[in-house]
């Protein structure tokens, strides 16, 4: 049986502690930060969308492409790869497994950069 327990506070701390003392010989326990919201995951669209219709420098992406461009500048691992009418498309490492905190940072820097360009915003900004 899987078991999973989010730490938000000392009980919870407690319950791990017990299932860990009550598992059987070779259980494997995972502990990882919690992943991406929901939220975020919107927020980051929205931001990636204002960008696109906006144009900074010229440059014309979809928001899938800036999505990897932005990754990328943030040292997350990215691979395009090219279709076969020449054109290049993402693969590889996807926003679904970033950490909340991961996000939070990309989200940060996709702001930074479209405020330094000017990038007009459809939505204000909120904690993400």
């Amino acid at each position: 049986m899987t078991q999973t327990v989010i730490l938000r506070g000392q009980p919870q701390r407690d319950l791990a502690k017990q299932l860990i003392d009550k598992a059987p010989v070779d259980a494997v326990v995972k502990i990882s930060e919690a992943k991406r919201t929901t939220s975020q995951n919107n927020k980051l669209w929205a931001l990636l969308s204002d960008i696109s219709r906006h144009k900074p420098e010229g440059r014309r992406h979809i928001p899938e492409i800036w999505k990897c461009v932005f990754m990328a500048s943030c040292g997350h691992e990215v691979q395009f790869e090219h279709g076969l009418d020449g054109r290049p498309f993402p693969v590889g490492f996807r926003s679904s497994h970033l950490t909340k905190s991961q996000m939070s940072d990309l989200i940060e820097y996709v702001i930074s950069y479209g405020q330094q360009h000017g990038v007009i915003w459809s939505e204000t900004f909120t904690e993400y």
